[in-house]
């Protein structure tokens, strides 16, 4: 019970605090209508649109959380110069509890996911992305633009989706920088291999991504906490070479 009161005094405290989220964001676009009828081309369904949202995905559902429970905000990211990269930009400001940083990459294309549903049931998901690393250029600004906000911080927060915004040496940098200021480090991982991740002071994969990054069975209490010390006990094996980063 006690732990319980402790999560929701945290909760609480996050209106006080300033996070500074950086990852890879993403347009989800929702599709709704009615299917009545099968389609005499092919034997799929026809759906009958009848309206359609977008909000922000990836990293930027994780900034919409946060915004949710009263948490000032500072957001990093990358973006294509294309129409779904301007709605992103309009709907991350939208709240007005975030100082966003978003770099534009040319040849770039923001990451966009639709799903087409009908009543309750999602029928299709389409997706527009490229899954490649950021250019050197935009890699060397966004580590320019991330470590300024870190003296206002109170928590760092990398959400990683494999799209490149932390790949290359930027999530490396990241933590590392934040571990000499002082400050916590939270990491949503992606991929099996943790190695940019070392430092962190947290990493929160799912059950699933626990057991891809260690091989070892999850299907139980015990063997979660034995993956999760295996994980541990991997990174604070590394030789400490290997844990250097770049913050220039």
């Amino acid at each position: 019970m006690a732990e319980h009161f402790n999560l929701i005094a945290g909760v609480d405290r996050l209106k006080q605090a300033r996070i500074l989220c950086v990852g890879d964001v993403m347009l989800d676009h929702y599709v709704y209508g009615q299917v009545e009828r099968v389609s005499p081309e092919a034997p799929i369904p026809i759906l009958r649109v009848g309206h359609e949202t977008h909000t922000p995905g990836g990293a930027g559902n994780v900034l919409r959380n946060l915004q949710a429970l009263g948490a000032q905000t500072c957001f990093v990211s990358v973006i294509g110069n294309d129409a779904a990269g301007r709605e992103l930009n309009r709907l991350i400001a939208e709240p007005g509890n975030v100082e966003p940083h978003i770099l534009v990459e040319a040849g770039r294309v923001t990451t966009v996911k639709t799903r087409y549903i009908a009543a309750t049931q999602q029928m299709l998901r389409a997706d527009w992305e490229m899954a490649a690393p950021a250019t050197a250029d935009i890699e060397q600004r966004l580590i320019d633009t991330i470590l300024p906000q870190l003296e206002r911080a109170d928590i760092v927060l990398l959400s990683d989706y494999a799209k490149g915004v932390l790949a290359e040496g930027v999530a490396a940098a990241v933590i590392a920088a934040t571990r000499a200021a002082g400050k916590a480090v939270v990491v949503d991982p992606k991929g099996t291999d943790y190695a940019p991740y070392r430092g962190a002071t947290v990493l929160k994969p799912n059950r699933r991504e626990l057991a891809e990054a260690t091989a070892m069975p999850v299907g139980s209490e015990d063997e979660v906490v034995a993956a999760a010390r295996a994980l541990i006990a991997a990174g604070d094996s590394a030789p400490s070479s290997s844990r250097s980063a770049r913050t220039a």
